[in-house]
C-alpha cells in the first residue's frame, strides 16, 4: 500500500534532517558501499576456500575421509559466494545502480527524489515478477 502524500512528505523530511545531521551515516545506509561490501564478501570465500582446501589435506593426512568431504564441501560452498560475489560487484568506475557521481545533494538537485518506500516497493514488485517467471 503506497503512502499519502502527507506520509511521504514526512520520509521525505526527516531524510534530509538526517542528510543534514549526520551526512556520513546517511551515506552509509544509502548503500553506497555496495563495492566494499562485495569485495569484502569475495575475499571471505577465497580465505574460506583455502581453509577447505587445509581440511581436505587434514582429512587425507590422518586417513578420515568425512573430514575430506566436510573440506570439499567448503571449498565449494566459498567458490559458489566467491563467483556470485564476483558478479554482483559494480565494476570500478562503475556507479551502483541509482547512485549518481558527486553525492546525495547533487541527487536532489538533478532529478526529483523518490521516496524510500517507492523503492522498496519497486524492489518487492520486482522480485515477485522474477519468482512468478519461474
Amino acid at each position: 500500500m503506497p503512502l499519502s502524500e502527507h506520509e511521504q512528505r514526512m520520509l521525505e523530511q526527516m531524510e534530509r534532517a538526517l542528510y543534514a545531521e549526520d551526512p556520513k551515516f546517511a551515506t552509509a545506509l544509502e548503500g553506497s558501499g555496495l563495492r566494499t561490501y562485495t569485495r569484502r564478501r569475495v575475499y571471505q570465500a577465497v580465505a574460506g576456500f583455502l581453509v577447505g582446501i587445509a581440511l581436505l589435506m587434514a582429512g587425507m593426512v590422518a586417513k578420515q575421509i568425512w573430514i575430506s568431504v566436510v573440506g570439499f564441501l567448503v571449498m565449494l560452498g566459498c567458490a559458489v559466494l566467491a563467483v556470485t560475489g564476483w558478479r554482483k560487484a559494480p565494476k570500478p568506475g562503475e556507479q551502483p545502480a541509482g547512485a549518481v557521481p558527486g553525492g546525495a545533494t547533487v541527487r536532489r538537485q538533478s532529478k526529483p527524489k523518490r521516496s524510500m518506500m517507492d523503492r522498496i516497493e519497486e524492489r518487492w514488485q520486482r522480485r515477485r515478477d522474477e519468482q512468478g517467471g519461474r
